[in-house]
């Protein structure tokens, strides 16, 4: 099945759900859409966003609702991450971190990043794809102050589904251009995600090459 099929099929059955519950229909699959990323708000959103055209809905209905099931799905992941715990990840980190290049203190500063800088992470975090599901488990994991999270994940949430949804409503019957869109905007950030990591990985197989050869000169 290719693309276009497949946003077709996800298309018929959010327009089917929305159509039918209304506005419970709306946070029923904002919500499956922050734990089940195959589901892209950018093809929910801007065909809710459509819909206001025809006054089955209002923007603000939209983007209120769409809020609320995103933020549902969020709280999800944040208590994954809070039930994980710092310490369970500590001790596996210490065991099989080695595999992954990481170590204790590698999450130890990572931790520390987020008690800093959580609120600002969670907010932009909230309009990447992909990352905007997952980034409410390092949340948990912090055990980041729930009022606060949740407070910095409707502002981010809100304004992506904000963008989304007025979009979808200007655009009219063409509101599937919008997943065209997001999807350079995804391809964009994956490549500067994938350049993060091979920093990352250079920097760490470095780090371990002058740790061995400080070893063998002091033997």
């Amino acid at each position: 099945m290719d693309l276009g099929a497949i946003l077709d099929a996800i298309k018929i059955w959010t327009e089917s759900v929305i159509s039918t519950m209304g506005y419970p229909g709306l946070v029923l699959v904002m919500f499956l859409e922050n734990v089940f990323p195959p589901i892209p708000s950018e093809v929910v959103l801007p065909l809710a966003g459509n819909l206001t055209n025809a006054g089955r809905f209002t923007m603000f209905g939209v983007i209120f609702w769409g809020m609320v099931g995103a933020l549902l799905g969020a709280l999800v992941f944040y208590y994954l991450g809070k039930w994980f715990s710092e310490d369970r990840l500590r001790r596996l980190i210490d065991k099989y971190g080695k595999w992954a290049l990481l170590d204790v203190e590698d999450f130890d500063r990572a931790i520390e990043f987020f008690n800093k800088h959580g609120q600002f992470t969670i907010f932009f975090g909230r309009m990447v794809p992909i990352v905007r599901s997952l980034i409410s488990i390092p949340a948990g994991l912090a055990e980041m102050n729930l009022p606060v999270f949740c407070f910095y994940t409707v502002l981010g949430t809100s304004l992506w589904n904000a963008v989304l949804a007025i979009a979808g409503r200007i655009l009219g019957k063409e509101w599937p251009k919008v997943v065209e869109w997001v999807g350079t905007y995804q391809d964009v950030v994956l490549v500067v995600g994938l350049a993060a990591v091979a920093v990352f990985v250079f920097t760490r197989v470095r780090r371990l090459i002058n740790k061995n050869k400080k070893k063998q000169e002091e033997a």
